[in-house]
């Protein structure tokens, strides 16, 4: 699904309890693969600078390893969602495997941050049909996303041009926390913010937005 801006209209009408926008009119920023030394204190001193709250999907070896970040995620006022314990492509793994990753990382999150959480994300933005039960049953929110400007590509050009041609009022934004984003995170975090007040949009925090 490597899709800059609408996703298919019949992935989205099949899959129509996922979230591919905001439901109230609102831009919500989120972030996938942190926390990483790399990239998660700059993200949040720039999203300091404009107010943002944002959504972090994390993985759980992550949060393991740099827990002292994800916390400070979470005490700036940002929220916190399941991005699997591992990174592994869901559509390379067995049902079994499929709910290991994704219950590992939940346990991880409760014992390390103290959160049970609500919001997922598939690595890659890939999934089964099976997937779809296991998040029903573990009660978590699969949120997917409407514009993807590739930052992890380290190409900021690219990522004004998406941005240019696709930013919605109800956009759902996916950038980066890892090393590969970390040399355009800044200025892409910043070209987002100055166009949503440009258009005369707004951001929203998780909460509102996915009702």
């Amino acid at each position: 699904m490597n899709f800059i801006y609408k996703p298919p209209i019949l992935i989205r009408k099949f899959f129509s309890d996922y979230y591919w926008t905001t439901s109230n009119n609102k831009i919500l920023l989120t972030f996938d693969d942190g926390p990483t030394i790399e990239a998660t204190e700059l993200i949040l001193r720039t999203l300091n600078e404009f107010g943002i709250k944002a959504l972090f999907f994390c993985v759980g070896q992550n949060i393991e390893r740099n827990s002292v970040l994800a916390k400070e995620i979470l005490s700036q006022g940002h929220s916190i969602g399941n991005h699997n314990y591992s990174h592994k492509n869901l559509l390379k793994l067995s049902n079994d495997e499929q709910l290991i990753e994704i219950k590992m990382c939940n346990e991880i999150m409760r014992e390390k941050l103290g959160i049970d959480p609500v919001y997922y994300r598939p690595p890659y933005g890939k999934y089964r049909l099976s997937t779809k039960k296991m998040l029903n049953r573990l009660k978590l929110k699969n949120i997917m996303w409407s514009l993807l400007p590739y930052d992890f590509k380290n190409d900021f050009e690219l990522v004004k041009s998406a941005v240019d041609k696709n930013l919605k009022s109800d956009s759902i934004i996916v950038l980066h926390d890892n090393i590969k984003s970390r040399e355009i995170i800044v200025d892409s975090i910043r070209y987002i913010s100055e166009q949503v007040i440009k258009k005369g949009y707004s951001f929203g925090e998780p909460a509102e937005c996915l009702k």
